[in-house]
């Protein structure tokens, strides 16, 4: 058969054409990232009382990891940490900054899918931004532009917002403004979901979804709820009067065995809360979370409409999780299982919908999404490749989750029996050990037990092992402490 000869025009059309086709079969990527979401506060988690019908319905669609953790419960090292690869204590990276400065020129996860020619996008709070002053602002926070071709901020009223404001924090004759802060700010508030920051950043996301389809994407949201101020339209406080709010389990004296350093930093003694303002707390925080996900439900909508599910991978996940009265301690730092514990759904096409109960970390995005994308990832990354659960949810990725907060300088080793915790390095300021499967609330500090001596001494001795493996990577220059 002779050879069909194309006039070079024609030829060179067609072979531009099928490089664009070649590029479209990489796979897009949609991250979405909540603020201070705990998995108590998601229905898919089993949690009834706070309903997230669009979060379940992806979890329905993709892995949903029921033992995923952070690496610090505070957002600014959290985010450090999974978004450049590291522990906090390879980078010291323990405050409120994007990492940047400790890493040098290693990339972050976003800006190896810029250089690997993705278009990435950030919309809203991704690496650290403080809530609610660099969103009043429309600052960029701590972003490392680096890592976007484009980057955008959601701006909104916050805690300044119209509508029914209450202070339920240090406020206990109820007779004292709402202000802002970190403080648990309720506002009811006039206006549809747009008149806020995470309705806007919704509708950006939606805009470049639409805009960028036919060029691979990396597109990072950031919903800043729940996140105080609990700022809500008041439709999506309407299903949780707070009346109805059951507060959760308490036992006498639950503090006592607890080290002075294992007490949050805010509790309802300090906070001077009565019974009723836990309740509106908690109330307001589930009509923050209906209020994200509705938001959520939004960008997947539009990710459907334009015909991308079968292209495009899905996570979804919170920076870290968030304490609604549990042993009466409240908001993030405490390694507390309520505090560390994140949800954590990955959707991948082709894949088929699953729950994973091996041990995962933030830090093993990095190294998972690179993977699928068939980018090849750093050399040194300290997390690990989930990727082998999307064929086989039973396999193990890790038998321990680690995390740290207090500077580093308090520890936690969770495995599927025990939870470890010590404060100091050398455990001087105290211990705890809880028996997750008989204690999963974690009222029995067992460590002075001395019944659970071994138990203790076998946790020291991995703890050294890991803070010395941790440590031991490309970054050690950088690590100057002994």
């Amino acid at each position: 058969m002779a050879a069909i000869r194309l006039p070079i025009t024609t030829a060179l059309l067609l072979i531009c054409y099928l490089g664009l086709a070649q590029q479209k079969k990489r796979p897009n990527v949609l991250f979405i990232i909540s603020d201070d979401l705990t998995t108590t506060a998601v229905s898919a988690y089993g949690n009834t009382p706070s309903q997230t019908p669009n979060i379940d319905r992806l979890a329905t669609e993709g892995t949903l990891y029921t033992k995923a953790y952070c690496q610090y419960p505070v957002c600014g090292p959290s985010r450090a940490s999974f978004m450049s690869g590291y522990y906090p204590h390879a980078t010291t990276t323990f405050g409120y900054t994007s990492g940047r400065e400790n890493i040098g020129d290693r990339k972050m996860l976003p800006e190896l899918f810029k250089d690997s020619g993705y278009y990435t996008a950030r919309v809203s709070k991704l690496f650290h931004m403080g809530v609610p002053i660099d969103i009043e602002t429309g600052s960029n926070g701590k972003d490392d532009a680096r890592c976007w071709v484009e980057r955008f901020n959601s701006q909104g009223p916050e805690w300044k917002a119209k509508g029914e404001g209450e202070l339920v924090q240090n406020n206990p004759d109820g007779t004292l403004p709402v202000k802002g802060g970190n403080v648990m700010t309720i506002v009811k508030a006039a206006g549809d979901d747009l008149a806020h920051s995470d309705g806007r950043t919704a509708q950006k996301a939606s805009e470049l979804i639409r805009k960028h389809k036919n060029e691979p994407f990396f597109i990072a949201v950031g919903f800043v709820r729940p996140h105080v101020p609990f700022v809500a339209p008041k439709k999506y406080f309407k299903p949780y009067p707070h009346q109805t709010i059951i507060r959760p389990d308490s036992v006498p004296n639950d503090w006592n065995d607890i080290p002075e350093k294992g007490i949050n930093y805010v509790t309802s003694v300090k906070a001077q809360m009565s019974a009723e303002q836990e309740q509106k707390a908690i109330a307001a925080y589930y009509a923050s979370v209906a209020y994200m996900d509705a938001q959520v439900g939004k960008v997947l909508q539009t990710l459907k409409e334009e015909g991308l599910e079968d292209d495009t991978i899905v996570v979804f996940t919170s920076d870290h999780g968030f304490l609604l009265g549990e042993h009466k301690f409240w908001m993030k730092v405490s390694l507390m299982e309520e505090s560390v514990q994140v949800p954590l759904i990955i959707k991948v096409p082709g894949k088929k919908p699953a729950v994973c109960e091996s041990f995962a970390e933030l830090l093993d995005l990095y190294p998972t999404l690179t993977q699928l994308a068939g980018i090849q990832a750093p050399d040194h990354l300290q997390g690990k490749d989930l990727s082998p659960t999307f064929n086989n949810p039973e396999y193990k990725v890790r038998d321990k989750a680690f995390s740290v907060s207090q500077g580093g300088k308090a520890l936690l080793l969770r495995s599927k029996e025990w939870a470890y915790i010590h404060y100091g390095e050398d455990a001087r300021m105290g211990v705890e050990l809880y028996d997750m499967q008989n204690d999963p609330k974690q009222f029995h500090n067992l460590a002075l037990d001395p019944n659970y001596s071994e138990t203790v001494a076998f946790f020291q001795n991995e703890l050294k092992a890991k803070l010395k493996a941790v440590r031991q990577n490309d970054l050690d220059k950088i690590y100057t402490k002994k």
